[in-house]
């Protein structure tokens, strides 16, 4: 009795072991990486983990965004890889964490670990995520920080200019960077990203069509002071009301749409010599935001990207 009982359940293991198999597809291949449909579905577990309003799109939709998410992440990891040889580092990993408890607005540990095990998903492997993120900025700015050209002293007098006015304002603001393909016409693109907002959101609309890195997060920029953008963005900012969008905007590696979630006024006695370092990082970030799309396009065009 017992060598049957045995034998069936033998058999009932291996049955579910060809069940989980089975369901189990190969999706992309990466290079020598793969892509499985269980890897997309954690991965759209994770986006959700970020921006729960995800949740709100059609499966196919949050699925693609999922996929795209992943290329973007092996093509990164593969090249990171290849440059920094301790990956591991605990400080580092300390930091993303702290991150992660304001980003969530956790006190700790302990309650970060609750709401990630709501999602089914493991808290290493999103700090792993993260940790890679941080590492690809470090890998941006060793590469490009030599070719950073800031003039100071035009970025001075533009400054003195500006604070001359009577009033100042700092804008919360939102971005979407969108891509325009050789078939494509630039006036329908945008009314398609203008119908999916209208349908959706923008933070969902700059999750599935923005090429910036803030893409995950809804394409959240924060608080910006007036005194840190050019007096070209400024001119379209100040005729934007809260809540509305630009129209398209040229930059370099696409084109941009940007949204007043909010505005105030800003103190009206500045230190020229602390703004003036603030209006320097703006835009050594801002050119190393532009050298990071550029080098990242560069690789997926050299990566063999398969679908099955």
């Amino acid at each position: 009795m017992n060598f049957y009982k045995l034998i069936i359940l033998s058999l009932i293991i291996f049955l579910i072991n060809q069940a989980s198999q089975a369901q189990i597809k190969i999706k992309y291949k990466i290079g020598e990486e793969i892509i499985t449909n269980i890897d997309i579905i954690n991965e759209r577990q994770y986006l959700i983990f970020l921006r729960p309003e995800l949740k709100n799109l059609s499966n196919n939709e949050i699925l693609e965004i999922s996929k795209n998410s992943l290329i973007r992440e092996i093509i990164k990891k593969k090249e990171i890889n290849k440059l920094f040889k301790d990956v591991n580092n605990p400080i580092l990993v300390k930091e993303i964490k702290k991150k992660l408890f304001k980003f969530k607005n956790v006190k700790n540990e302990n309650e970060l670990l609750k709401l990630v095990s709501s999602l089914n998903l493991e808290y290493e492997d999103i700090v792993e995520k993260m940790k890679y993120e941080a590492f690809w900025n470090e890998l941006i700015f060793q590469k490009y920080n030599s070719f950073i050209k800031i003039d100071e002293e035009k970025l001075k007098l533009e400054l003195i200019e500006k604070i001359s006015s009577n009033k100042k304002y700092e804008y919360n603001l939102s971005e979407l960077l969108f891509e325009v393909d050789k078939n494509e016409k630039l006036e329908k693109k945008y009314k398609e990203i203008l119908n999916y907002i209208k349908l959706n959101n923008f933070k969902t609309a700059a999750s599935k069509f923005s090429i910036s890195s803030n893409s995950k997060t809804g394409g959240e920029i924060g608080w910006v002071k007036e005194t840190l953008l050019s007096k070209d963005l400024n001119a379209i900012i100040k005729n934007i009301k809260i809540g509305d969008l630009s129209f398209p905007i040229k930059y370099p590696n696409g084109y941009l749409i940007l949204k007043v979630n909010d505005k105030k006024e800003m103190k009206q006695v500045i230190n020229i010599d602390e703004e003036l370092k603030e209006i320097i990082n703006f835009e050594r970030n801002k050119q190393l935001n532009q050298f990071s799309l550029l080098f990242y396009k560069k690789l997926k065009q050299n990566t063999i990207i398969n679908e099955y």
